[in-house]
């Protein structure tokens, strides 16, 4: 392990056997934490070369029990962000035009929020299953998301629970090979990312978003997948909604042809491009289908149907989910103009009402939340409504009014209005990719 440290340390490129033996020291205990660190540090500091990323992620991916026959067309993965619940709209969307996915997702941890979590908020919804119960379900009504098997990548979980703790959590190719050696071990022969850009986003330079997309996008080119990725913007929550079921009430909101445009747009981005590459179309005859099925409630149904495979309560989902008791507006008392958000501020408030965790063995109050209906940009009348909170007590609620108040920019003078923005910022492909 030493040797290796060192090679990384000073720039030596590792070989194929050098990265299979380091896999396999982690996995077996061989290689004490402090070791690992310290090659995780020379990591962030010198970076590595592609090869070394390639064989990486591959040996990672193979560190547990693969999936031999992949149970899915198709597969999405987001970098995560605040008010992010577009697999609870897309997976569904995807699976209605005949499309089987499998996901494997994960649970909440800080600002952004987790699809589990959001899950669970709907009672009686169970994420964990057997291989025997995923196959089982996607073979019945093509979708499954559930919770990620021990099994999966487990080299993973050991590099970061210590990147975590060793300030390398930031580096592109380490972010790279886990997000990657995921996918690869899940076997999807087709992947959407989903690369979150902006203040409330791991990746807050379109520089630093786009040199992690194309990795990852040359992994998947490596070892023989279609990978497409999609740099969004996270410079504002995604919809109104943040939290668990709050964000289940406004995806049902999108499921059923209505919602916040900006959710609207961005899930039949991902969509669009999922179908695409599952059915073998072009952009514009895919987009047609999504399209289709959100407004004829196709999307809807197949959700219902999803929802009821899982143990979950059809009926409760056919209205809005409770919330926590406390709930307290913030209304505007002029005439104002939108300026910036500080989007990782709003997470955090949503984060101190209870919806998301410090560490992962916190649990989770699926009722409290915020609505922020504040658009960079927008021009508020006097008595609009910003934000509203739901918490579990007055004190609560009051905080985390007065949190949002200075999260959110208000200008009293009149400004120019922004035209609206994009969600996607741009489309990255491998070389022969037609998208």
């Amino acid at each position: 392990m030493i040797e290796l440290i060192e090679k990384t340390r000073d720039g030596v490129e590792l070989t194929l056997p050098d990265v299979e033996r380091l896999i396999r020291g982690i996995v077996n205990g061989e290689f004490p934490d402090y070791q690992l660190a310290a090659w995780l540090m020379a990591v962030y500091c010198k970076g590595l070369s592609d090869n070394e990323v390639f064989w990486l992620t591959n040996a990672v991916a193979k560190s547990g029990s693969e999936v031999t026959e992949p149970l899915g067309l198709v597969d999405k993965h987001s970098t995560g962000g605040v008010g992010d619940k577009t697999t609870l709209v897309v997976a569904p969307l995807v699976a209605s035009l005949g499309i089987p996915l499998a996901k494997m997702s994960g649970r909440g941890l800080g600002h952004t929020g987790g699809t589990l979590d959001k899950l669970e908020s709907i009672p009686g919804f169970q994420v964990a299953l057997s291989r025997e119960q995923i196959a089982r379900q996607v073979q019945q009504i093509g979708l499954a998301v559930v919770a990620q098997t021990e099994e999966l990548a487990p080299a993973d979980k050991k590099m970061y629970a210590l990147r975590d703790v060793t300030g390398t959590v930031d580096s592109i190719p380490l972010i790279a090979v886990s997000i990657m050696s995921k996918k690869l071990a899940g076997g999807a022969s087709n992947l959407v990312l989903d690369v979150k850009v902006g203040n409330g986003a791991f990746m807050q330079s379109i520089e630093r978003a786009r040199d992690l997309a194309k990795m990852m996008v040359r992994i998947g080119a490596y070892h023989g997948r279609r990978v497409r990725a999609l740099l969004t913007r996270m410079d504002q929550p995604l919809g109104y909604a943040v939290g668990n079921a709050i964000e289940i009430n406004e995806a049902r909101q999108c499921l059923q042809g209505g919602g916040p445009a900006d959710l609207r747009e961005e899930v039949i981005a991902l969509a669009t491009h999922m179908v695409s590459m599952g059915l073998d179309l072009s952009i514009e005859d895919a987009k047609g289908k999504v399209v289709n099925s959100l407004d004829q409630g196709m999307a809807w149904r197949k959700f219902e149907q999803w929802i009821e495979a899982q143990g979950g309560d059809v009926s409760a989902i056919q209205q809005d989910l409770l919330l926590a008791p406390y709930r307290k507006e913030w209304v505007a008392s002029e005439d104002v103009t939108v300026g910036s958000l500080n989007t990782l501020a709003i997470g955090q408030v949503a984060l101190e009402l209870g919806a998301g965790r410090h560490q992962l063995q916190d649990s989770v109050d699926p009722g409290v939340g915020l609505t922020c209906f504040a658009k960079s940009g927008a021009i508020l009348k006097k008595g609009d409504l910003i934000a509203t909170v739901y918490a579990r007590s007055e004190a609560q609620a009051q905080q985390a009014i007065q949190q949002l108040q200075q999260a959110i920019a208000l200008d009293k003078r009149e400004q120019e209005v922004m035209g609206s923005q994009d969600a996607v910022m741009e489309v990255i492909v491998s070389n022969g990719d037609l998208a």
